[in-house]
């Protein structure tokens, strides 16, 4: 775990849960809307600047130390047009450190700072587990989905997937009486597949859907990953019904392992090519699963022992300042660190025998430039060009 980690999980333990001003929440939409700012760039600016008004001014500077010429910022004006758009929706922005904002999704490295939601809002401070599976699903794969997620809600828990045809929609469709969240890989009001409207339509009524893309969003293949480690991420474990290899439910399930989570996978067949992906996770470890009971069990533990406090408005005061002495003279070292694989960040801190305060803005700057990647496991790379 990195100092920023440690310092985030210890102001999430510190504070209570409080709104974010509506003013904060905008200079909070225009930095995470803002060009190369993903959700760890987002804490550590917040960490090091205290506020995202004060990050947002301090973005062209920080892009030009990294390299860039200039930096896209998120103009005020586009921020209040999606705000005013999920207010005509019925949807919100709930920010991270607010109360409905999901307790164990907050404490990953990469929690969306703002999720927007559609439905019952409340149903995201219950415990959730995850089912997820494969798209072209059999009918006996659907159904026993169907049945887990209903006998899930009996039991209390809110069932997260990913609206995909399948297993998710199975999955949504067997929870909706005891409470479902369907987390998007567009924009909220994007419905993929369309054949899914008129669930759509039910969750909106009876669950609660979120979203971490901006309004008008179509997935992309780059959304899904990203939405899957929020399915993960809000839930104390995962189940897999049916996944062939390389399914992006094998992702998931990943996520799952790197977040803490429990993973569980129902076995199939090794004659259906649907069934290889469980089957292995089962192989390396994963609960196999043939009731609810065998996810009660090892899930009831957690109950007594919370993934992570609930959060007060954020992320930690800013950081001590650095010299520009050891910043100038460390970007040289860390580039030259830095490859098309990904490195830990404490390797890099090692090898170039820099304190992890530098070194985190030093990447910090070469992220907001576009030259930077960041990779699960606190890893990062030279950003793919060209």
């Amino acid at each position: 775990m990195t100092a920023l980690s440690r310092s985030r999980k210890v102001a999430a333990m510190n504070d209570a849960p409080r709104a974010v001003s509506a003013a904060d929440k905008l200079d909070w939409l225009r930095l995470i809307r803002s060009e190369n700012v993903g959700p760890v760039t987002f804490a550590q600016l917040l960490a090091r600047f205290g506020s995202a008004r004060a990050a947002l001014a301090a973005l062209p500077d920080l892009a030009r130390r990294g390299g860039a010429q200039s930096i896209r910022i998120c103009g005020k004006a586009d921020a209040e047009r999606e705000m005013a758009g999920l207010a005509a929706l019925g949807a919100r922005l709930i920010a991270i450190g607010e109360d409905d904002y999901p307790p164990a999704l907050a404490a990953i490295d990469d929690a969306p700072p703002l999720l927007s939601a559609l439905g019952h809002g409340h149903l995201l401070k219950k415990p959730m587990i995850a089912i997820v599976g494969a798209r072209n699903a059999s009918a006996n794969g659907k159904r026993f989905a169907k049945m887990i997620a209903r006998e899930l809600g009996e039991a209390g828990f809110v069932v997260a997937s990913g609206f995909a045809r399948g297993i998710d929609a199975a999955a949504h469709e067997g929870a909706l009486a005891g409470g479902t969240a369907a987390v998007f890989a567009g924009g909220i009001d994007v419905i993929y597949p369309e054949e899914n409207a008129a669930l759509f339509e039910r969750i909106a009524a009876e669950g609660v859907a979120v979203a971490e893309q901006p309004l008008g969003t179509a997935p992309r293949g780059r959304h899904f990953p990203k939405r899957n480690r929020i399915i993960s991420g809000v839930s104390l474990g995962v189940l897999v019904v049916e996944a062939a290899q390389r399914s992006g439910s094998l992702i998931t399930a990943r996520f799952a392992l790197e977040q803490g989570r429990e993973v569980f996978a129902v076995p199939g067949s090794p004659l259906d090519p649907r069934c290889q992906g469980t089957n292995d996770l089962i192989r390396r470890g994963a609960t196999l699963t043939e009731s609810v009971d065998d996810i009660l069990q090892q899930v009831k533990g957690m109950l007594r022992r919370p993934v992570s406090e609930r959060t007060g408005s954020g992320y930690a005061a800013a950081a001590a300042a650095i010299g520009e002495g050891e910043l100038a003279a460390g970007r040289g070292k860390v580039v030259e660190s830095l490859g098309p694989a990904p490195v830990p960040v404490d390797e890099i801190v090692r090898q170039c025998q820099l304190s992890p305060a530098a070194v985190a803005v030093i990447l910090l700057e070469l992220e907001l430039a576009g030259r930077l990647q960041r990779h699960p496991g606190h890893q990062v790379s030279l950003a793919a060009t060209g």
